[in-house]
């Protein structure tokens, strides 16, 4: 008897670079990356000149600490973030020396002088998370963007949104935005 040897079946792997390339194709083209998310700030252009050292009476300064543990002390009172707004936009309208005609402050001596002169100081911990600088820094920004709404409303019967370019600019210098952020440090805990 004879032996048959079988013979093995060659495999084509011609097309086999085509489907590979073909699928690397499709996972990068569907696979979504992730994006860096980051908070908007529009940054004051750059000058050559060095800029004059302003003082800046201590009144002026609305000072917003946050610690390590997300706590927040507010003008050396510990507040809560439902009173970050509120001290904001009591500080900023405040109209001490009597200069703004459209601020409806308290006019208290011991505050800020006037919107044109009181600058927000935010500083955190570096321990502090990053969630609630974003909350505590949103709170500060929806102050200004409240006491313009209302501003707005007074003088032209709508929003500050649904103003022309020209009339957000008035309604920007009766109220223009002073936020100081400074760089982390170890503030406590």
């Amino acid at each position: 008897m004879a032996s048959k040897k079988r013979a093995v079946p060659e495999i084509n792997a011609g097309s086999m670079a085509d489907i590979a390339f073909l699928l690397l194709i499709f996972f990068l083209v569907t696979t979504t990356m992730d994006v860096d998310k980051g908070l908007l700030v529009k940054l004051p252009p750059w000058t050559e000149e060095q800029n004059e050292e302003q003082d800046i009476k201590e009144k002026n300064i609305f000072v917003v600490l946050v610690n390590a543990q997300d706590q927040l002390l507010i003008e050396e009172e510990y507040a809560t973030l439902e009173d970050v707004r509120r001290l904001t936009k009591e500080f900023i309208d405040n109209n001490g020396d009597g200069a703004c005609e459209d601020c409806r402050g308290l006019r208290d001596p011991a505050s800020s002088d006037n919107p044109g002169k009181a600058v927000i100081s935010l500083q955190n911990d570096r321990g502090t998370s990053y969630n609630t600088f974003v909350k505590v820094r949103n709170e500060l920004l929806g102050a200004y963007t409240e006491l313009r709404n209302e501003l707005a409303t007074r003088k032209y019967g709508r929003d500050y949104e649904s103003l022309n370019e020209s009339d957000k600019e008035e309604v920007n210098t009766v109220y223009p935005q002073f936020i100081s952020e400074a760089e982390p440090v170890q503030i406590g805990g």
